[in-house]
């Protein structure tokens, strides 16, 4: 069981990590803000599977403190990306007529998610494995 003084920490890392990604999702959209095609959102979205792939993938292979994972993955990816936008955007795509930026917005949402977040897993598989590897080779 955590300790109060823990499950606080957990808390901030959380917070501060929702403050940054939900910052840097607010810059990306302000910048992309005039463009006919949500490219914000899609980028958002991607980038925030990628990395929440590679986490994943190094968690698997090597621990690290609770906190940290936390606040990457619940705080800072939970803020960055956005499905809710992602569902707003595909209907104002739809309702403007354009059935091929639709299709290509969910195709690319759903499926380039999906690969770079396997992507993501197999990046972050591989520097924990090179990681434990560098740690194993310099203790001899």
């Amino acid at each position: 069981m955590k300790s109060p003084d823990r499950h606080w920490i957990v808390i901030i890392f959380i917070f501060t990590g929702g403050a940054l990604g939900t910052l840097l999702r607010y810059t990306i959209n302000v910048q992309t803000s005039l463009l006919l095609f949500p490219w914000g959102t899609l980028l958002e979205n991607l980038a925030g599977s990628l990395l929440l792939g590679f986490l994943t993938g190094y968690i698997l292979k090597r621990t690290i403190q609770p906190h940290f994972k936390e606040g990457i993955g619940v705080g800072f990816c939970g803020g960055f990306t956005t499905m809710s936008t992602l569902a707003a955007d595909t209907v104002f795509l739809a309702e403007t007529g354009s059935v091929a930026s639709t299709m290509v917005y969910i195709f690319s949402s759903m499926f380039g998610g999906m690969f770079l977040a396997l992507a993501g897993m197999t990046l972050g598989s591989l520097a924990a494995e090179r990681g434990i590897k560098e740690k194993w080779e310099g203790q001899r």
